[in-house]
């Protein structure tokens, strides 16, 4: 079979080229906006607007949605009465005009179902954030969408398709009374070309049964269409969908950056066709830099045909995290009498080595894999994340010093993929299910072909700590296949796999990076033993802390933010990194993990419903450890001083006082009086005992035997106004993007008081919606969609998001049922016009 051929190159070529690409195979995304992606009458050198006769239209608006339920057909459509529901085709009625959905609730996707349900004590559904899904719940397991949409007669002849980025879990899609086919997984995307099915010129019925009753993970996974959904038309000669890529020449000749550029060509017309493939390349500010064509083939009816080419960029611009460069290419198919088909890739340029010696480079330097682990949920919004949201999470990570992430553990929806390239952050690209099975190695073989021109990217994972398989001599055969696919998919990236045991076996021998999850006590061992293959920390830290709280308490459920804590298997996040920098053979590593996340409530359970393993919270308030990661991780003077200093009925007792810093010195002062200076030796923190005595505790950071950096922690008042902080105040006006505020309590003297738990009251009105509300409690289990939310040693959050109107949007944060209340305090978001020609269908 194909997957079992010889390697293109061999793992040594690999690690010795230096040679790996670029960008985001993300079809037809324009820079204009985020939603109007279509390719319309492309004429050779086109402009942005309009590309090629190919449309690709948003399809989140409009949706009803319904309960069904997952063991009395009664209540779930009449689906499953009899054993006859696929005996005739069209015979569906609930997808057909006969059907009354107007008593179903209205909304927009992506949505996830789960984050809306009440939380249950059952043990059963801890690991998945104690909410009501699986077959002992089946009232809240199944979920119907319906959407009405409308198909021009002009259309006929077009392959129409209706895909998919994601949805949890089992789907079953039917349109216009017909069942079209069903997918079984949680994370891959997935299409279905319904060409056949479409009524013309007139309406036509879309209706999508989901069933969250099984998982794929062990965390929360989330239910419901919580991706994307676009409609896609094209001519019946067309490029494969996901086959187009650019990679950079293995053998570069002279100053240029030479690529190799390839798709597929599919026919799915009557007759053969002759045509041939054009590359279009373009600078980041839209300047044609290169072009170049095949040869012209002939592909007969009902095939396809492979094209391919190479080009030059004269002096190219190379991606880095410092300056992430993007270029994009636009891919034509031409025949004799027109453009055909077209499709929009970006890509960036840059080299990748792994050094079994030194580690990783990137364009020729050695980088310091300073990573995160992450699922992918958060506060208000579940799994349901909107686009923003994304760059929202990634701008944390990069204001600690963060440098790459891991997709943990599935393959990662195309907006953040989009938005590593963009803002300059690598991955390491994992696929949920390690095995060679048909369903497992089609997984892999989407989030390759999908994303392997992500410059973002610089290393498959193959999974993540299979410990029966890693002892069983199918592992070994199954990492083979998966390795060998995905290096015939993509040439240029080399693969790993979270290894958390079996050390002593020949698993981990054939990685082309070892993945260490853990085990610092093995990591110098294994090394020595495998000189030649290069190492990376795939998971590590699981330090557990709660935001604000510097006392651990178990009747509490709260663990102390100081970095003292773990689990039996994890690290310090002092004791992790400090293990890493010290070896250079080491290429970094990946701490577990950069957000708390839904499910797997560690170290304790109910009524925690989240981990606590995050670096922040949640919502992305920074614990306290953000700051030794930003001093040790990051190139600017850090000084972060706490606990913070509000201890009433604790005077006289000591305080345990930190210091994460990088400067060369520490002094903390109390209400002006020296309690001694420490000078800051590499990795690690500082630390003082001091008596409380409320008033002000202060830092002073030295360099250089100068002042450069001052820290203050006072002691607060009494509540007396709300303070809102919006992340931005304009926004588009495309009902999909969003603005993330933050709250706080302030005292009489304007200053945000740590402990504050009033509970917090939203009115949003004009152009937008509440759509969701957070305080990274990991034992609040009040309602994320609820307009209001208690503070959370002294913070919470709220996400807004716009209408497809231009207008203003005034969120109002005010506390309720006291006689003397807390100024309330409002922002106004301004929603801008965007292009919305092509946003929906």
């Amino acid at each position: 079979m194909e997957r079992n051929r010889p390697l293109p190159i061999s793992r040594r070529d690999l690690l010795s080229s230096g040679l790996a690409l670029s960008a985001s195979s993300l079809v037809a995304r324009l820079p204009l906006a985020r939603a109007a992606a279509t390719l319309a009458g492309y004429q050779g050198a086109a402009s942005d607007a309009a590309i090629a006769p190919r449309e690709r239209l948003l399809f989140d608006f409009g949706w009803k949605f319904q309960f069904g339920h997952g063991s009395d057909p009664a209540r779930d459509l009449g689906f499953g009465l009899g054993q006859g529901d696929f005996s005739k085709s069209g015979d569906f009625d609930f997808a057909t005009a006969k059907f009354d959905d107007s008593k179903w609730r209205s909304l927009n996707l992506p949505h996830d179902w789960a984050v809306e349900l009440p939380f249950v004590h059952d043990e059963e559904q801890q690991s998945h954030g104690y909410k009501p899904l699986g077959r002992r719940y089946p009232e809240t397991s199944i979920g119907w969408y319906r959407r009405t949409f409308d198909i021009p007669k002009e259309d006929a002849g077009r392959r129409i398709a209706i895909e998919f980025d994601g949805a949890f879990r089992d789907a079953l899609v039917f349109l216009n009374g017909y069942f079209i086919d069903r997918n079984d997984n949680g994370y891959a995307p997935f299409n279905f070309d319904v060409s056949d099915f479409v009524n013309y010129g007139g309406k036509n019925f879309l209706v999508v049964r989901m069933d969250a009753s099984f998982g794929d993970g062990w965390f929360y996974e989330g239910a419901g269409i919580y991706r994307h959904v676009w409609l896609t038309k094209m001519d019946a000669l067309h490029l494969g969908q996901w086959e187009s890529y650019v990679r950079t020449a293995r053998q570069t000749r002279g100053t240029g950056g030479w690529l190799d550029v390839g798709t597929t060509v599919q026919n799915q017309g009557t007759k053969p066709e002759s045509c041939m493939v054009r590359w279009e390349v373009r600078d980041a500010d839209g300047k044609v830099v290169a072009t170049t064509e095949s040869k012209p083939q002939s592909i007969s009816a009902d095939s396809s045909m492979t094209f391919t080419a190479s080009a030059n960029i004269p002096n190219p611009s190379r991606w880095s995290p410092e300056t992430p460069y993007l270029y994009s290419a636009i891919v034509s198919v031409e025949s004799p009498e027109k453009t055909r088909d077209a499709e929009r890739i970006t890509f960036g340029i840059r080299d990748i080595k792994w050094d079994v010696d030194h580690g990783f480079f990137l364009n020729g330097k050695r980088v310091e894999l300073k990573g995160t682990c992450n699922h992918q949920d958060h506060a208000g919004v579940g799994a349901a994340l909107p686009d923003r949201l994304q760059s929202y999470r990634l701008g944390v990570l990069k204001d600690m010093g963060g440098n790459a992430i891991r997709t943990s553990h599935n393959m990662p929806t195309p907006e953040l993929v989009e938005a590593c390239d963009r803002l300059g952050m690598m991955m390491m690209c994992e696929t949920r299910l390690m095995s060679a099975n048909p369903e497992g190695m089609a997984q892999l073989e989407v989030m390759i072909k999908r994303y392997r021109n992500s410059p973002s990217i610089i290393l498959w994972s193959m999974g993540n700590e299979e410990w029966i398989m890693m002892y069983q001599p199918q592992g070994e055969r199954v990492m083979d296949d998966m390795i060998a696919r995905t290096h015939e998919l993509d040439p240029t990236r080399l693969c790993t796999a979270a290894v958390n045991t079996a050390f002593d076996t020949h698993f981990p021998e054939h990685l082309d990076v070892m993945g260490y999850n853990y085990n610092l006590k093995v990591i110098d061992d294994w090394h020595k033993k495998h000189p030649k293959i290069p190492c990376v920390g795939s998971e590590t830290a699981s330090t557990v802390s709660t935001r604000g709280i510097y006392s651990t308490d178990k009747l509490r459920n709260w663990v102390s933010a100081y970095d003292v804590n773990t689990t039996s298997w994890s690290e310090r996040a002092e004791e992790w990194w400090k293990f890493y920098a010290a070896r250079e053979w080491l290429a970094g590593g990946f701490a577990w993990t950069g957000f708390d996340y839904r499910g797997e409530p560690t170290p304790y359970g109910w009524p925690s419903i989240n981990s606590q393993f995050g670096i922040v919270d949640i919502c992305g308030f920074p614990k306290d450890n953000f700051f030794y990661y930003k001093a040790w991780w990051g190139s600017d003077p850090v000084l972060h001083l706490f606990p913070h200093w509000n201890w009433e009925g604790r005077e006289g007792e000591p305080i345990s006082v930190w210091v994460h810093s990088n400067v060369d010195s520490v002094e903390v002062f109390l209400n002006g009086k020296s309690q001694g200076s420490q000078n800051v030796t590499p990795f690690t923190h500082l630390e003082w005992k001091v008596k409380y005595e409320p008033g002000t505790l202060e830092a002073r950071g030295t360099k250089d035997g100068k002042v450069v950096l001052v820290e203050k922690r006072e002691t607060t008042g009494v509540p007396a106004a709300v303070r809102l902080t919006a992340d931005r105040t304009e926004i588009n006006a495309d009902g999909e993007d969003v603005a993330v505020l933050s709250v706080e309590m302030l005292d009489g003297q304007g200053r945000a008081i740590p402990t504050a738990d009033r509970m917090i009251y939203f009115n949003v009105s004009g152009e937008g919606a509440l759509i969701g509300v957070g305080n990274g409690d990991p034992n609040c289990q009040e309602s994320d969609k609820d307009p209001q939310r208690s503070l959370f040693n002294g913070l919470a959050q709220a996400i807004v998001q716009s209408t497809r109107t231009p207008g203003t949007i005034t969120i109002e944060a005010l506390t309720k049922g006291r006689s003397q209340q807390p100024s309330p305090a409002s922002v106004t978001i301004t929603t801008k016009k965007v292009d919305l020609r092509l946003a929906v269908a």
